[in-house]
């Protein structure tokens, strides 16, 4: 199928809204909530967040689904983070610890102008196209009612559209025989990744299991001595992004061009008004 679309066009604009959706996992707004609802481990507030619309996930589900934990971290929380606050509880905290966070970092009248309520009505109609088959995150989320306020609509969208392609950047994931660890090594190596600082800190691997992923993507030829991708290295990672660009593709020709490039714009200011805000950690990305 031919593509209307100018040339990764869907991916830059997914580049954007999904800074937008993430920026609440940084937010002192998540902790606050979080906690009072009982919820005070960092990682079992991750979890318990991002799984709560799968119900009462257990870890192998969260696992599965997240991709990258190691499992036994993900088993030190889950189930049992539901014992003290169900998935309805933990729905209700995030969204209110969303509404705060983008009051904070947007100010009270970008988060109610106009052009939150042009991106909001852009970015639901690019989810009108998007498929629940084999992608169970973006089809938990896709149960779960839209918000009526248009900076949380706008939200909601971009957390569909954000876990839509995830849930697709893991088939492409497998597909190029990359393990978790492995993936988040090469990802690390493009610079676009987090640090291994924040993986092996947030992640629950161990600084072994990162020197035994970057042994191994040696092995293949797709990491040098210094810990930098290959040419091989550099073409598989394209090849992921291509793929996960083609699998992703519906939202963004539903939208058309012309609306993806409005929604690209608009999100450019809100993100960048957000990242200037303090949005997120100093040091999360690169390959220190």
């Amino acid at each position: 199928m031919t593509s209307s679309l100018p040339e990764r066009a869907g991916r830059r604009c997914h580049n954007l809204l999904n800074p937008f959706h993430s920026a609440h996992y940084f937010s002192p707004d998540l902790g606050r909530e979080l906690a009072a609802v009982g919820v005070t481990d960092p990682s079992a507030a991750y979890f318990a967040v991002r799984a709560a619309a799968m119900g009462e996930a257990g870890a192998g589900v969260v696992t599965a689904t997240f991709f990258n934990f190691r499992y036994e971290l993900v088993a030190e929380h889950v189930p049992a983070v539901w014992e003290t606050a169900s998935p309805s509880v933990v729905l209700a905290a995030r969204e209110r610890a969303v509404d705060a966070t983008l009051r904070r970092l947007l100010g009270e009248e970008p988060a109610g102008s106009k052009e939150v309520a042009e991106a909001a009505e852009l970015a639901l109609r690019a989810t009108e196209a998007c498929t629940r088959t084999a992608r169970p995150l973006y089809a938990a989320h896709a149960d779960l009612p839209v918000p009526e306020r248009p900076h949380l609509a706008l939200w909601h969208a971009a957390t569909l559209l954000r876990e839509h392609r995830g849930d697709g950047h893991l088939a492409a994931l497998l597909d190029a025989g990359l393990d978790p660890v492995e993936a988040l090594v090469s990802h690390t190596a493009t610079g676009k990744g987090m640090s291994p600082k924040w993986v092996l800190g947030t992640r629950g691997w161990t600084r072994e299991d990162w020197d035994a992923a970057s042994a191994r993507l040696r092995e293949r030829g797709l990491l040098d001595a210094e810990g930098e991708l290959t040419v091989t290295g550099v073409a598989l990672r394209k090849e992921i992004e291509t793929t996960t660009d083609r699998l992703d593709r519906a939202p963004y020709e539903h939208l058309g061009a012309p609306g993806v490039e409005r929604l690209t714009e608009l999100a450019t200011g809100l993100v960048t008004t957000m990242l200037t805000a303090g949005a997120f950690p100093a040091g999360m990305v690169g390959k220190g």
